[in-house]
């Protein structure tokens, strides 16, 4: 259990789609603190996905290199701590700045020792947001609302309504593509002649619609081809938006469709209908978003008898992703 009053801590070092994984779990841990405070640090370059969420009192920025030098003299300290993650920097800051420390069983034994206590990890995989609610169990804390949560601010809506305005025909459906994941995880990515094609299915039963391409620098050059293709019906975000902005043109969105990465969980988070596609070393059942109104998530075929990352998305055809997206345009779901 914990004090309603209590200050408390938690420590989230991960990349966007692996922070906002565990926002359910930090809703419901501010939940049980209403009169307490909730601290939340987070790696500098993704504080932006935290920025303005009403469950987290405190947000600021750490990295493994400066935890080692905090907490030794004065400083915050606190009734509970939460790590997330298997970094021992991370882990000892929290022993030091805080009475008691939760965090998932670790390599270090001396480590587990100190925690209170040390979570063992699942023995089947689960959802990733339901992993991360483990570490309320031992406060007996539920998480019932297992919504990812993104937070826009007005003037982010005015923004991206002003550019849809601009770039739109007022009566033209706008979808957004998310073509490739990050370089490392490029195993995830669909083939842009599956996207292209993909266009097209869409484009025949909505000939009105607009698409917008969103991602980094890198996806703007790999997006060159369908840009070349649509240069009509394609409009290229990708490389020109900060993250913010990104979010707040997707939750312009009349629908979303992409690779399993960080905008995808943006995607879920903002609750706009999107499909999803999955590669089955990481399964849409334990990454795509609970609770959603309008997700569609598209696994790989091997999904459930292989998880090996040589398997081609390729192999996921245009045609599920196709009648998926004109479903949910056909839903009218309001964005």
């Amino acid at each position: 259990m914990i004090r309603p009053d209590a200050d408390v801590l938690a420590i989230i070092v991960a990349r966007i789609g692996d922070t906002l994984l565990a926002t359910p779990a930090l809703r419901a841990l501010k939940g049980a603190l209403p009169q307490g405070r909730l601290t939340v640090l987070a790696h500098p370059k993704r504080l932006e996905a935290l920025q303005g969420l009403p469950f987290i009192d405190a947000l600021e920025g750490i990295t493994k290199n400066r935890a080692q030098a905090r907490g030794w003299i004065g400083g915050q300290k606190y009734e509970l701590a939460l790590v997330y993650g298997r970094d021992a920097a991370l882990l000892r800051y929290a022993l030091r700045a805080s009475k008691r420390v939760i965090a998932f069983e670790q390599d270090d034994a001396g480590l587990n020792a100190r925690l209170a206590p040390a979570v063992a990890e699942p023995s089947a995989p689960m959802h990733a947001v339901l992993h991360r609610a483990l570490l309320l169990a031992p406060l007996g804390i539920a998480v019932s609302d297992l919504r990812l949560a993104w937070q826009l601010t007005a003037q982010e809506q005015a923004w991206a309504s002003a550019w849809r305005a601009k770039q739109v025909p007022a009566a033209a459906p706008l979808i957004g593509l998310q073509i490739a994941s990050f370089p490392t995880k490029a195993h995830r990515d669909w083939p842009l002649s599956s996207f292209q094609e993909l266009i097209a299915c869409i484009s025949a039963a909505h000939a009105e619609a607009r698409f917008v391409l969103l991602g980094d620098a890198a996806a703007a050059q790999k997006a060159a081809p369908l840009v070349a293709a649509y240069p009509q019906q394609l409009v290229l975000a990708a490389g020109k938006l900060s993250l913010r902005q990104s979010a707040a043109l997707m939750a312009q969105l009349n629908l979303y469709v992409g690779v399993d990465t960080g905008p995808t969980h943006i995607a879920g988070a903002l609750g706009i209908p999107m499909v999803a596609l999955y590669h089955c070393a990481y399964p849409g059942r334990n990454l795509a978003p609970l609770q959603h109104p309008a997700c569609a998530a598209i696994e790989h075929p091997l999904t459930g008898t292989s998880a090996s990352t040589a398997a081609s998305m390729a192999d996921i055809p245009v045609a599920a992703v196709a009648q998926a997206a004109t479903d949910l345009l056909a839903r009218g779901a309001p964005r």
